[in-house]
């Protein structure tokens, strides 16, 4: 399956044939990738669909032509563009663009890079921190002049251990030998580690040697902002993959709960849940600049945490679109954390954050960005312990998406949101994209609005919270016309020969019974269904069950 992605591109063959050809665009788009990591433009291929059109044929002389005029639109682009034969007989180009050694442009002197999957000008000074933030060798592939030989016995067989135990890594990777998964990860070249493999594999004095290897400080404040205990890991004893475990496991603070009522009951809740602590520190670990030293500083207040890292965001990152953005500054390094199951996919760890914290009835994270520093806080405490039962029920029952959670969580701790303030919440543009958050929950009765256009407006019904569980008459009422039959013919498909009275209580007394009769005299209209008997009498089944013979013999048909 072809999908758009940091890497990935789609254009319209119209893109570089004809009247319509638009060269302009597609040379911005290379500079993109050319800065970025690289990547390739499927040409012939249109938005939203996974194979070019039945019969479509590429014209020979187009791939000259990508070539020539790429060439004269960019500098410091190379691009190699070749025809592919997709499984339904069209043809399509796919352009590789490699990763530039040096700041790629257009030939007016425009500057692009990729972000998660959008195209991204950048301006005014960032132009020149893209060309101190890239250089033409990245640092994890630099050579540490440390033989592979002397990497650390003890860490190269955990990490062997790890990538076969892992799902995430294919069988051919795993029947890899030591030193061809050194290669394979970039932890070496040649007869010597990389900083990468230093960093990872590497003694404890030759990882102190790299001078920017990740030290870290827990400091635990009172009420008052008085610091009352510290721990540290500052000695470079261990890989970056060892110290998210051992942050974990030492600090106590995370293995602290406290009671939340629930009804006439009392609920023992995580102060901090371990998924979101783990997440935000190899979110720490996988995206600072190992070209800068400073600490990462883990601040432990009485009612939040704060995640304070060295470095600025990545270019095109901003605390307003983490949500969506992704850009990762460190590619071996975070491929290496997601093949050991300790990260989440390529920009989805964020959303985890999100969803998590949402999702318990905690406030969302809020990230900061300073001259050099990245910070993000999140809650200790529940705010409203109502939305953590909310949420949990409806995602047992209607099986949510992580975006619906989401959603769902950051309305119900409030008492509603415009448009406006709920996309700025979740970092969307215009009713399109805020759509795709709210999917099916309005259709769920699980959300309801007000208003129209920009003055729409988003809340939880009140009711929904107050009780102990999720109640069907909220979201049943609603139930559109062809679901409720679907039901029916569902529940006489396990119970025939049932009263209408019968059916409503199985499948919901909130439904009022006049909306149920009007749906199977529906069903007997279309012959789906059928009845014998009269008035409280009436007793129904499917057609089709009359005609296997299940039809009851003992009544009368005319009782």
């Amino acid at each position: 399956m072809i999908l758009e992605d940091q890497h990935t591109d789609r254009k319209s063959l119209r893109t570089v044939i004809g009247k319509t050809a638009d060269w302009n665009s597609l040379a911005s788009d290379c500079v993109c990738f050319a800065n970025g990591a690289g990547g390739r433009l499927l040409i012939g291929i249109e938005d939203g669909e996974l194979l070019p059109p039945v019969g479509q044929i590429v014209p020979p002389e187009i791939l000259d032509r990508l070539r020539k005029r790429i060439g004269e639109l960019t500098v410091n682009v190379q691009v190699l563009p070749c025809v592919i034969h997709a499984a339904n007989g069209g043809e399509f180009i796919e352009l590789t663009i490699e990763r530039s050694p040096n700041v790629a442009s257009t030939c007016d002197g425009r500057y692009f890079l990729r972000v998660g999957d959008t195209c991204q000008p950048v301006l005014g000074d960032d132009v020149l921190r893209l060309a101190s933030e890239r250089p033409g060798r990245p640092w994890e592939l630099m050579d540490s002049r440390v033989s592979r030989d002397l990497a650390d016995p003890d860490k190269l067989s955990k990490f062997m251990q790890n990538i076969h135990a892992s799902d995430r890594v294919k069988d051919s990777v795993k029947e890899k030998f030591a030193d061809e998964l050194l290669t394979h990860y970039s932890l070496a070249h040649g007869s010597t580690l990389t900083s990468l493999g230093v960093l990872l594999l590497g003694t404890t004095a030759d990882r102190r040697a790299l001078g920017t290897a990740p030290l870290i400080q827990a400091i635990k404040y009172d009420e008052q902002g008085r610091k009352i205990n510290k721990w540290v890991w500052d000695d470079c004893t261990l890989s970056p993959v060892e110290l998210v475990d051992a942050v974990w496991r030492e600090i106590p603070d995370f293995r602290e709960s406290y009671e939340v009522a629930e009804g006439l009951y009392r609920r023992s809740v995580p102060a901090y849940d371990e998924k979101v602590i783990r997440e935000l520190l190899v979110n720490a670990l996988v995206h600072r600049p190992y070209t800068q030293q400073g600490d990462i500083y883990l601040n432990l207040y009485p009612e939040r945490l704060e995640v304070v890292n060295p470095g600025r965001l990545p270019l095109g990152v901003t605390p307003r679109n983490m949500l969506h953005a992704s850009r990762r500054r460190n590619e071996g390094l975070a491929r290496l954390f997601h093949d050991l199951g300790l990260m989440e996919r390529e920009g989805s760890g964020f959303d985890l954050i999100y969803d998590r914290l949402l999702s318990q009835g905690r406030p969302a994270p809020v990230p900061e960005e300073g001259i050099d520093w990245v910070k993000v806080t999140i809650q200790r405490r529940i705010i409203k312990p109502e939305v953590m039962r909310l949420v949990s029920e409806a995602d047992e029952r209607f099986q949510l998406t992580q975006r619906e959670r989401i959603t769902l969580g950051a309305l119900a701790q409030t008492e509603g949101m415009t448009a406006r303030e709920l996309g700025i919440v979740l970092e969307t543009n215009g009713a399109d994209e805020l759509a795709g958050w709210i999917g099916r929950l309005q259709t769920l009765a699980l959300v309801q609005s007000t208003g129209r256009t920009q003055g729409m407006r988003y809340f939880v019904d009140p009711n929904l919270l107050r009780g102990t569980e999720l109640k069907l008459q909220t979201t049943l009422l609603r139930i559109e016309p062809h679901r409720l039959r679907a039901l029916i013919l569902e529940d006489l498909e396990r119970y025939p020969d049932s009263s209408s009275t019968e059916i409503n209580r199985r499948i919901g007394l909130e439904i009022l019974a006049k909306t149920l009769k009007r749906s199977l005299d529906d069903l007997e209209q279309t012959g789906l269904v059928r009845h014998t008997g009269e008035r409280r009498w009436r007793r129904y089944w499917l057609a089709s069950a009359a005609d296997k013979g299940q039809r009851p013999d003992n009544r009368d048909e005319g009782a």
